[in-house]
């Protein structure tokens, strides 16, 4: 652990589509530790990724995130999650659809929940988005890591079609509208 924060570190854990997005947004944020990608939400332990694909597990796929608060606040988190996939649209993102690819934001205390509910109200009250913001809030159910082939996908496969044309963009849009959360 990081002796900059005397060991206290946070988890996050969110879903906001494909999990390979997330996963390759976030190992770009300053601040934030590790990155894990796996399932959360449905009813079949340890569940496989053809089987959450299936969307009969009532999974999502998310990101688990563990990052570092004196470096990168929760809300900050949350402000990359909204602005880096779609919110507003129910069970899809792009071209991915089904339960598994819901906006999902599961928190690990009373605070976590109480900075989304406040940052989703802000974001309503601003018009942000064009549509309502339908991301399900949730405390955070079993975490189930994902299969090792997930794990930082997008750096490992850097020119398969869906990383150049899903995720790149993701990338490009974090660096250009956070540039100043980036890690070195």
């Amino acid at each position: 652990m990081d002796s900059t924060n005397n060991g206290r570190t946070e988890i996050a854990t969110l879903g906001g589509g494909c999990f390979w997005c997330l996963d390759a947004v976030y190992r770009r944020v300053r601040g934030v530790l590790s990155v894990v990608s796996g399932y959360a939400g449905g009813q079949r332990p340890n569940p496989s990724y053809e089987a959450v694909c299936s969307g009969t597990t009532g999974h999502a796929e998310v990101v688990q995130l563990t990052f570092d608060p004196t470096v990168i606040s929760y809300r900050e988190i949350l402000e990359v999650f909204f602005g880096t996939h779609d919110p507003t649209t129910l069970n899809r993102q792009g071209g991915d659809r089904g339960t598994q690819y819901r906006s999902v934001i599961y928190h690990h205390t009373p605070e976590q929940q109480q900075t989304a509910q406040a940052l989703v109200a802000d974001l309503e009250r601003e018009h942000v988005f064009g549509d309502p913001i339908v991301t399900e809030l949730a405390t955070v159910p079993e975490f189930y890591a994902g299969e090792a082939y997930h794990q930082d996908y997008f750096r490992q496969n850097p020119g398969q079609g869906y990383c150049q044309a899903v995720i790149a963009p993701k990338v490009a849009k974090l660096r250009q509208s956070y540039a100043d959360k980036l890690a070195v």
